[in-house]
């Protein structure tokens, strides 16, 4: 019988042997007992629900990928028959049609033995060739890189899909089937395709709705990168498992003695959370085993959408539901055909229920997603609902492929598009870099490096200036713009989203406030110990140590920093310095302290007078809150001349070059477009606007309130003075910041 199938093949297949090369030999000497075993069962599958013609056309498929791998053999010693064989295998219990069968059987062929795609398409048909065609292309990829070959391929991949969405599903199949027998490959290799798997792979089943597939390469992914956190796991769970049996049993009894009593047809069974989601909520949401697994699950399977709602309110009423937590996928499926209703309620003794209820078409679609529409094609159901879908999401890959400027470009718009928890953004240089949702610049300054984080002074994005605290969006290059003067804010830890930046920041502020406060601190001290007619470096070894004794200081260091605070007055600090020294004849200094805008953190500028360089100003040492400069005339300073010990004379150093806030309310008629008019008028002189409000006093005129960065007085002059020309302004003033 084995040689009349040969000689059969062999006139179905004309010139086959001529291009394999001749190999005399019988059809049972490539053909293992496990070959055997695993070709009866496949046969049985497709028997179930193909038509006998069909059928025969896929074993014919068989027999030719069998024919053209003779001699090849797995890395497990296995022919190579077996790999093509368990693909189609897959495809065949997700009920995938012919067609897709055969080009499971045959995705090697091209890449791997003599045949070419024309030698297939005149055995199989055009269809059958352009899918193995359209897998063979992308035998090679490899999607954790984003090297521009890889990149190229994935661009195939994408058109390759767009023509027949079946290519991915061979694919997925193919992919699934070498991770169930990753066991025989070295460690590096197995580590590169698990990630590889977990990155694309997973996230693309999902897209597509075949939630058993992307279930068991997460799994399959977490075992091979992981393996001992996998074992413990399982463990856990099996022993979870029993703990739970008995609880389980009478929960799914009142759920089943329920649907039964109002007449309603339906299958009860429990649903079990999947190793890597278990692993994955508890890693993301720091919670232990027992917190994870304390939910019940079940999953209600009925016949028609009408008995999906009728079987809501039957748990409903069995069960105290939980506010808040009904979806309602069927009325709005997800974005990948996915339908069912969602529910949790509080079952006995107060433990968490939660409750997926679907028809079994909705069932077999949640699992097989995509794939279930070769089953279903001649409803027209949710199955050809999710088809459109999926076809949509290719045309949205299409699409993003024509508007990219390159293939790292495009492959990194799919992750987008697979990740909708991640940002990906461009460096100006093309560099791609993944930061979380909500991300800002910030973040993006110190992924690329920490000295550009410290030294942002501001950030364009797609070549126009962005606030810092903007969150990004997926797509846009991102340019930062560094200054040497430039230093993180406080400000900035309430704008970051990653651990990265905030370490970074957090790191650089206690450092910074450290050295502000030691040269604030030892200005503050020369200064006062110059109506001593001394110095700090005057001050000898033995005075110095006895007065930091005295005042419980550890250091020198110690000292400086609580006096640039305000914990320690000056005059305090000087007295016990000066108690057992003798003048020194220092003379010729001058008694004010010089604020040259740099001192950092170690000083600040009061917002209730907005002092700027030419300003008459005046300092208060407040505690924990160092030096704040206010303006000589502010109302606030004149309360604070009770405390005379705590006020400071200032003076603005020479050459200052930073800007500084000022406020200043303009007083204009009420008419439409002033806000605009002005706003242009101090954008045409440079300057920028922190903020701008309004004030209706009367419906003559209007008062707007601006907050902007000026380097002086006389800057701020010159800026008022240009304000009061514009046609409609009746006046201007300088005011305090709001």
């Amino acid at each position: 019988m084995v040689a009349s199938t040969l000689q059969t093949l062999s006139n179905s297949l004309p010139g086959f042997t001529s291009r394999l090369g001749s190999r005399p030999r019988s059809h049972r000497d490539s053909v293992t007992p496990f070959a055997n075993s695993s070709l009866a069962a496949f046969e049985q599958l497709i028997a179930d629900y193909l038509p006998l013609e069909q059928a025969q056309r896929v074993r014919r498929a068989y027999y030719y990928s069998e024919q053209a791998h003779y001699g090849q053999t797995r890395r497990s010693g296995e022919p190579y028959v077996t790999h093509p064989l368990a693909v189609a295998s897959i495809l065949a219990r997700m009920h995938m049609d012919a067609q897709s069968l055969m080009a499971a059987l045959l995705h090697d062929v091209i890449e791997d033995t003599g045949v070419s795609k024309d030698d297939i398409g005149a055995q199989f048909g055009e269809e059958v060739a352009e899918l193995v065609d359209g897998v063979s292309k992308l035998t090679h990829v490899e999607f954790d890189s984003v090297e521009l070959r890889q990149a190229e391929n994935f661009q195939k991949m994408t058109l390759a899909m767009a023509k027949d969405i079946r290519v991915i599903l061979v694919k997925l199949a193919d992919r699934l089937h070498n991770m169930r027998t990753l066991g025989v490959l070295n460690r590096e290799k197995i580590k590169r395709i698990a990630s590889e798997t977990l990155d694309i792979y997973a996230p693309i089943a999902m897209r597509l709705g075949m939630n058993e597939v992307r279930m068991e390469f997460e799994d399959l992914g977490l075992r091979a990168l992981y393996p001992m956190r996998a074992r413990r796991l399982e463990a856990a769970r099996r022993a979870a498992r029993g703990n739970r049996t008995h609880l389980i049993d009478q929960i799914k009894g009142q759920l089943s003695q329920t649907l039964q009593r109002e007449g309603l047809s339906a299958t009860v069974v429990g649903r079990e959370k999947h190793l890597f989601s278990i692993y994955k909520k508890m890693k993301a949401k720091r919670k232990s085993f027992s917190e994870v697994m304390d939910i019940f699950a079940f999953r209600l399977l009925v016949d028609s959408v009408d008995d999906c709602y009728r079987a809501l309110g039957m748990v409903h009423s069995l069960y105290k539901p939980v506010p808040g937590e009904f979806k309602d996928y069927i009325a709005i499926p997800k974005a990948n055909g996915y339908q069912s209703l969602h529910t949790v309620l509080k079952g006995m003794h107060g433990v968490p229920i939660e409750i997926q209820i679907r028809t079994h078409e909705m069932e077999d679609m949640a699992n097989n997603g995509i794939a279930a529409h070769w089953l279903y094609k001649s409803e027209e159901t949710g199955a050809s609902m999710s088809h459109t879908r999926a076809r949509e999401w290719v045309q949205g890959l299409l699409e993003m492929q024509q508007r990219a400027g390159d293939s790292l470009e495009f492959i990194e718009n799919v992750k987008i598009d697979l990740f909708p928890d991640e940002v990906y953004v461009f460096t100006p240089r093309g560099d791609i870099l993944e930061l979380p949702k909500g991300a800002c610049a910030i973040d993006f300054a110190y992924a690329v490096h920490s000295d550009i984080g410290n030294a942002c002074v501001a950030a364009r994005v797609a070549k126009q200036l962005v606030p810092l605290s903007e969150p990004l969006e997926s797509g846009v290059t991102v340019e930062i713009v560094t200054s040497p003067s430039g230093r993180p804010s406080p400000s900035w830890l309430n704008w970051v989203v990653t651990a990265r930046a905030r370490t970074h920041i957090r790191h650089f502020l206690k450092d910074q406030r450290r050295e502000d406060s030691l040269e604030l601190g030892r200005n503050l001290l020369d200064r006062a110990l110059m109506a001593k007619q001394s110095r700090l470096s005057a001050i000898t070894e033995d005075t110095l140590r006895s007065a930091l004794t005295a005042m419980g200081k550890a250091d020198i260091e110690s000292l400086l920093i609580d006096v640039a605070l305000g914990n320690t007055l000056p005059h305090i600090a000087v007295a016990h310095l000066t108690s057992q020294q003798e003048n020194s004849a220092v003379s010729g200094e001058i008694a004010t302290l010089g604020i040259r805008g740099t001192e950092g953190m170690g000083v600040t500028y009061a917002k209730c007078c907005c002092p700027l360089p030419g300003d008459a100003i005046q300092g208060y040492l407040g505690q924990e809150k160092g030096l704040v400069v206010h303006r000589d005339n502010c109302r606030n300073l004149v309360e604070m001349r009770d405390q005379p010990d705590r006020l400071i004379s200032l003076h603005w150093d020479e050459g200052i070059e930073r800007a500084y806030p000022a406020a200043i309310r303009v007083q204009v008629e009420n008419r439409r477009g002033m806000i605009a008019v002005l706003a242009t008028r101090l954008s045409a002189i440079g300057l920028n606007i922190d903020r701008i409000a309004t004030q209706n006093k009367d419906v003559e005129f209007t008062f707007v309130d601006l907050e902007l960065q000026v380097t002086s007085r006389t800057h701020l002059a010159r800026v008022m003075k240009r304000l009061r020309t514009v046609d409609g302004v009746l006046k201007v003033v300088r005011s305090a910041r709001r």
